[in-house]
């Protein structure tokens, strides 16, 4: 067990190189299966839900490389099917597995995957779009089992904008016989960087960022080389820190367009911002409170920053209902923000944030990936010493998150427990 030990009140001035996201990076890793030839992921996050997914694929039979920034994945002698347990349980995205594996090997056995726990998350959409695509499909004992002889593109409407069945549908059509019709499909911009990558590998994709992604099946796939976007809720943590902290910060290797629904949040309590190229530049200045946060489907505000957004009203003058409309159980940050003194109220998926002048410092206890990331900035901004405790959860999305902190005035440090 590792801690963070923070001592909070001090402004934030510099600059912040932003990774590549960890929602993009993991399909990618996904798609390396559909190939036997050599594929490189450049700058690639070293972060625990990477290194999951590696190993998974190193259970299945693929040489995987770290060499610097870079990820090398050799996928020539891959032979398992079966995705071991014990790492699904460790990653919700181990399910886009199914699609690849599907599609190279014509069979595929997964546990139920598992991570944060922030609600059900059914993968309901997933198998019904992989049985469009005449994948058999048995669940038993924890466990799902599949088979398919050669995936026959059909046209697959989703009940719900599902970023992960919208990826695993085009892992699995990728090489299908005939085209593949998403409706309804996601439109993050992680969609279209999987898009993308599959076209450098010789795939036929189209619409990705839209609601109508079109894969027209090829008999195979080669290798490629490929850099994946920056990840916007990354940046977005770190836009809130700089909200919540006051100072100037500057991102790079930043999209503002990825993050326009918290740009808006952010101008509405008076920070200044502008964005040049790939670099967004912040400056807090006074904090009047967004009156109303909710969460929706990209383009919308993301609901992996509800609860860094839900922070930053604590500390905001007036009032603020969030409303989490994804998940059922995205609030348990909320009793430890209490522990600083924030003033919040839950009712179902509502919050209602009063905003006080300050928090204090206290022991508190990350419950999940986003959580914990607003744990620390809570931390960051108030009065004292903090301890911000269960960092695995926060390893799973942040690289060198202490330290790109630290290069920009906050005082945080990792200490074993």
């Amino acid at each position: 067990m590792e801690k963070f030990v923070i001592e909070g009140g001090r402004p934030l001035y510099g600059e912040i190189k932003i990774q590549s996201a960890k929602n993009a990076v993991l399909p990618l890793l996904a798609a390396s299966v559909l190939t036997d030839e050599r594929v490189v992921i450049r700058a690639c996050p070293r972060i625990a839900d990477v290194l999951n997914m590696a190993q998974i694929l190193a259970e299945l039979g693929c040489k995987i490389t770290f060499a610097g920034e870079d990820l090398y994945i050799d996928s020539a002698d891959a032979a398992n099917h079966e995705i071991p347990a014990a790492l699904a349980k460790e990653l919700r995205s181990s399910v886009f597995m199914l699609g690849s594996v599907l599609s190279r090997f014509g069979r595929a056995r997964i546990a139920y995957p598992g991570g944060c726990d922030i609600g059900l998350r059914p993968i309901d959409l997933h198998l019904c779009g992989l049985r469009r695509l005449g994948v058999r499909i048995e669940e038993e004992g924890g466990y799902i089992n599949c088979s398919c002889g050669r995936l026959i593109g059909a046209d697959v409407q989703l009940d719900f904008p599902s970023v992960g069945a919208t990826e695993n549908i085009m892992l699995a059509a990728a090489k299908a016989e005939g085209t593949t019709v998403i409706r309804n499909a996601a439109k993050e911009p992680e969609i279209a960087d999987l898009q993308d990558f599959l076209n450098r590998m010789g795939g036929r994709v189209s619409g990705g960022g839209t609601a109508t992604v079109i894969v027209e099946g090829v008999r195979s796939l080669h290798g490629a080389e490929y850099t994946p976007l920056s990840d916007r809720i990354e940046a977005g943590t770190f836009l809130i820190a700089s909200a919540m902290c006051g100072g100037e910060l500057v991102l790079s290797n930043a999209r503002a367009e990825n993050v326009s629904a918290l740009l808006d949040k952010l101008r509405e309590i008076s920070c200044k911002i502008h964005a040049v190229d790939d670099k967004i530049y912040i400056k807090s200045e006074r904090r009047l409170s967004p009156k109303l946060v909710e969460t929706s489907p990209y383009p919308g505000f993301p609901t992996d920053l509800q609860a860094p957004i839900t922070a930053l009203a604590c500390i905001c003058e007036g009032s603020t209902v969030v409303v989490e409309n994804l998940f059922e159980t995205r609030f348990k940050h909320v009793p430890e923000l209490i522990r600083m003194g924030a003033d919040i109220t839950v009712r179902g998926r509502n919050a209602f944030v009063r905003g006080v002048p300050r928090l204090h410092g206290a022991d508190v206890c990350a419950g999940d990936l986003r959580g914990g990331a607003a744990l620390a900035l809570a931390a960051l901004s108030a009065e004292g010493a903090s301890a911000v405790t269960d960092l695995r959860y926060i390893d799973r999305g942040y690289a060198q998150f202490e330290y790109k902190l630290r290069a920009v005035g906050a005082r945080i440090r990792r200490v074993r427990i």
